[in-house]
Formats: C-alpha cells, structure tokens, sequence
C-alpha cells in the first residue's frame, strides 16, 4: 500500500492507517490529536478513559495494535476501526469533535427510522448510488440482489452459520460454480482492491450473481439443510445453475459475461452512454 492511502487528512492534521481485516483502522493517537491539539496525546487518551468508565470497559474491544509506519520504522500502533473511533470521539469535548457527533446523533436518528420503515433505507441507498453516477436500470438490479443476498444469508443465520469465515467459504463456492472465481481471484481480475465487488459487476454479472444466490436459497428452503455442510452442497449446487445459464448465455451473445471492467475510472451510467454510442 502506498503511502498516500496509508494517511488521511483532517485539517491539515495526517492521521496514519492501515488496512487491516478487510477494513480500515486508524491510528488512535493521531484521531486525538487532530481533534483536540493536545501535545500529549497518549496521555490525554488515559484521561479520557479514566473520565469515561464504559469507555474503559470496552476499550479492550476498541483498540487493536497493528504494525504502523514511523520516525522508527514499522512499529506496533493502538488502532481503531471507524466504528471504534466514532465511540473514542463521543467522549471528547473539543470543539472540533461536535461535527462529528452531529453527524453520528444524525446517523443513529435516520437509523431508528428505517427500523421502523424500511422503504426508507432502500431510498437512501438508491440516492447514493444516484450520486455516484449510478444508472437507474443498475440501480434496479443492485437493490434487488442485496435483498436476495439478505434472503439468503438470514437462511444461513437460521442453519447456525455465524463465522464470517463460513460466509465467506459459502459465498466462495457459489462464485466459483457461477463465475469459475472465487470472490477474491474476481476482485483482482476486475482490478479491485478494498472496493466492494458487486458495485463494480455489469447488468449480467448481477442478473448470475443473483440467479446462483436465489436458487441455492430455494435448495436451502426445500431441503431444509442442515448446519455448514448442508449449507455449503446447496451453495455448490445452486451456484452450478447459475453457472450453467452463464455458459449458455455466452454461446447466444457471443462473447463472456465476466468482465475485467471496473468502474473506478469513469461511472456506470457514463459507461453505459457510451456503449450506446458504440
């Protein structure tokens, strides 16, 4: 990872990270500093934690030390993910951290929200993926295979799947009886690295993706399978449909449905234009 991505910038304040479990972690005592100018950070975040006994509590939960670049070479650095430093910034009264926890109060109210309505969080999704440069017929496509993915893995919840290794294996196994690619020999064929795999899938990358996912729910259903290896032969199986159709698909069109395009460089929906032109 170079060094551009490894810092992030808050009012002129670098604050070192690192991509650690497929997310990014920040270092501890940098987010502090920018947020309250202390010249002893460390001895603040002892402070703070003394101040704040939940804190405290949880922090064994919070902070992670991860091999971070400094003055010394690589050394181990107390590190937070976002969601733990959105909990370190609650507890510091500075100035500079109310945009912050305005924005977390906002966050935890249009939360409560779709709780009690859904159709609201669909609609926010939408929007961001409008914003983005999104098409609406893609839009379309990728609302509804997040709620085929959530049908299907609530079936694993049920079936006492609750490692997200075994999510991931599961996963795995319809990928590659889809596509012939694990989801990650996918990522790195589409150029793609922390991004998220499905925003960056064409109209029939999506339309298999979810014909493999719906049809292993409806082999999970009918068989009722039982735990991790039941789970797992419907996965192979409802993938191999997909793969199937996939196979099919490309005999008639004439050309893969896998494509190495991304669209990190341009939009969907500019890319779509452009297609049309063509």
């Amino acid at each position: 990872m170079d060094s551009e991505k490894a810092l992030v910038v808050f009012e002129d304040k670098k604050i070192r990270r690192t991509y650690h479990n497929d997310e990014w972690w920040f270092v501890i005592a940098d987010i502090v500093e920018a947020l309250t100018d202390s010249s002893n950070p460390r001895q603040y975040i002892k402070n703070m934690r003394n101040r704040d006994e939940e804190l405290s509590k949880g922090w064994v939960q919070i902070e992670h030390p991860l091999s971070i670049d400094t003055v010394g070479g690589k050394q181990k650095v107390s590190c937070a993910n976002t969601e733990g430093i959105f909990r370190i910034i609650q507890s510091i009264p500075s100035p500079k951290a109310e945009p912050f926890k305005r924005w977390l109060a906002k966050v935890g109210y249009e939360r409560v929200q779709e709780i009690q309505n859904p159709e609201l969080a669909q609609e926010r999704m939408k929007q961001i993926y409008e914003q983005k440069g999104y098409s609406k017929a893609w839009i379309d496509k990728r609302l509804r295979g997040i709620a085929i993915r959530q049908e299907l893995t609530d079936e694993w919840k049920n079936r006492d799947i609750k490692e997200q290794r075994d999510y991931a294996i599961l996963t795995n196994e319809i990928s590659m009886a889809t596509f012939g690619k694990t989801v990650d020999q996918y990522k790195k064929y589409k150029q793609l690295k922390n991004q998220n795999l499905r925003d960056h899938m064409n109209d029939l990358e999506l339309i298999f993706t979810m014909l493999g996912e719906k049809v292993t729910t409806e082999i999970t259903q009918n068989e009722d399978a039982d735990g991790f290896h039941g789970c797992r032969d419907a996965a192979k199986r409802g993938g191999n449909v997909a793969g199937k159709a996939r196979v099919d698909a490309e005999k008639e069109i004439g050309k893969p449905v896998i494509s190495e395009e991304n669209y990190l460089g341009k939009p969907e929906s500019v890319k779509r234009l452009e297609k049309k032109k063509e």
